[in-house]
């Protein structure tokens, strides 16, 4: 089984940096998605994290990591500390070599490019320093944003995945849908031949 890389030095772009998730980026996270009720949805997910649940991922983090199933880095403004964001890499394929992104940006931090700038400095280190051979992200056809994101940092738009998920029945509530209905989603990817350009 494969093991994602220790990332000792932050990779940084000299205006956004990413470092490994810490326990100490809990807070942040919270506030996060207090901040946007609907960070969640965004994200796949059927509800917030509460703190409970972050702090057992960090406890996890490092076993994850050698085990090869995920890993999660934070998003920084260079010389900050301060989490503005993640990349959570999940879904992770070795015999397949490839993997799946999750990015959020705090609401207070976009609009400002960060998500394209932590994805051009994810992408390349998951393809050339972990051993990925593809990193693809999905994401909501209405999520602009990350779309525009994506694609300036290089990922490619492959098509849509139709009714790709169920979306979870309180989302499907509040959107007025029937319980289970689906969900399609956008795909992008990046691979080693794109870092050639």
């Amino acid at each position: 089984m494969a093991s994602f890389p220790d990332l000792l030095l932050p990779l940084s772009d000299g205006v956004v940096s990413l470092r490994m998730s810490a326990e100490r980026d809990i807070p942040e996270i919270l506030i996060a998605y207090q901040d946007d009720p609907q960070l969640h949805r965004w994200m796949g997910n059927p509800r917030p994290p509460s703190g409970a649940e972050l702090g057992r991922r960090s406890e996890r983090a490092e076993h994850d990591r050698l085990a090869g199933r995920a890993i999660s880095l934070t998003l920084l403004e260079d010389g900050l500390d301060t989490c503005v964001g993640q990349i959570d890499v999940h879904h992770v394929e070795w015999e397949h070599a490839r993997a799946e992104l999750g990015v959020w940006v705090a609401p207070g931090h976009r609009g400002r490019g960060l998500a394209r700038r932590a994805l051009r400095l994810a992408g390349p280190w998951l393809l050339i320093e972990a051993g990925l051979e593809r990193v693809e992200l999905l994401t909501r056809p209405d999520n602009q944003p990350m779309l525009s994101a994506a694609r300036a940092a290089g990922f490619q738009c492959e098509g849509l995945l139709r009714g790709y998920y169920r979306d979870a029945e309180e989302i499907q509530r509040r959107l007025g849908r029937p319980p289970g209905a689906r969900v399609d989603m956008k795909v992008l990817s990046l691979v080693h031949r794109d870092l050639r350009g």
